[in-house]
């Protein structure tokens, strides 16, 4: 009976010490997660808007492109959208272009989230999930700013407040 429990928590303990391990393996590796580096042009796709527009990230060349990756579940990137959509209304005449790539959601779920927070600037979804991966995307939300060149210049993962999202959009802009 003892060596079965000694079997046990000996068990027990080389799995917590696993996850231990694992996260902080994770954790200390996260901000390597995404593929494209800064200063490096960034990957082109073509993905569809609501409205059934193509954007092409290349088409923008000349524009700032403030990238935005999001989900309808994601409660930092609720909470986020009516900042971007703001500076989005200020910049927009200014050459900075706005794209919400949402991940792989249904149009009925992103349109009403869409409608609920009043959202003016072009939204797409990335369907197959090849931009997430192509952007090596992890935690939600995530940003990109992307100069004129179409080059990337700063990547960002987590909330931003109103006035982050200015000074980015005003890094970008031509």
């Amino acid at each position: 009976m003892k060596k079965r429990r000694l079997v046990m928590r000996t068990a027990i303990l080389v799995i917590l010490f696993a996850a231990v391990a694992y996260t902080l393996y994770a954790n200390f590796n996260k901000d390597n997660v995404h593929k494209v580096q800064i200063g490096k042009e960034a990957p082109d796709f073509v993905l569809v808007d609501m409205g059934g527009k193509e954007h092409q990230l290349s088409d923008y060349k000349g524009q700032g492109v403030f990238l935005n990756f999001w989900g309808t579940w994601c409660k930092p990137c609720e909470k986020e959208m009516p900042f971007i959509n703001n500076q989005y209304e200020q910049f927009k005449d200014q050459g900075v272009q706005t794209i919400a790539v949402n991940i792989s959601e249904s149009n009925l779920a992103v349109n009403k989230f869409i409608e609920r927070h009043g959202m003016t600037f072009p939204v797409v979804i990335d369907k197959n999930e090849d931009v997430k991966a192509a952007y090596g995307i992890g935690p939600l939300p995530a940003t990109f700013l992307i100069n004129p060149e179409g080059e990337v210049v700063k990547y960002h993962t987590g909330t931003l407040t109103e006035p982050m999202v200015k000074d980015f959009m005003t890094q970008i802009k031509p």
